[in-house]
């Protein structure tokens, strides 16, 4: 990862028939000695979370992976 390089924060809801919706909750950032600070807008009750970086395959909107 670059340095100050921007990524998106998602939470991964399970649905039924195994469909798993991606929600856009927050935006972290890399740090100069590689930590990484996350900012949430919304905390996410499942409890799992992925951080990835935007892409065409990764829109800002919500969608089903």
């Amino acid at each position: 990862m670059s340095k100050s390089e921007r990524l998106n924060v998602y939470a991964l809801v399970e649905r039924e028939e195994k469909k798993t919706i991606w929600l856009r909750v927050g935006t972290a950032f890399v740090n100069k000695d590689d930590s990484i600070n996350v900012y949430l807008d919304a905390v996410p009750l499942g409890g799992k979370l992925q951080i990835r970086r935007p892409s065409d395959n990764n829109k800002d909107a919500d969608s089903e992976q």
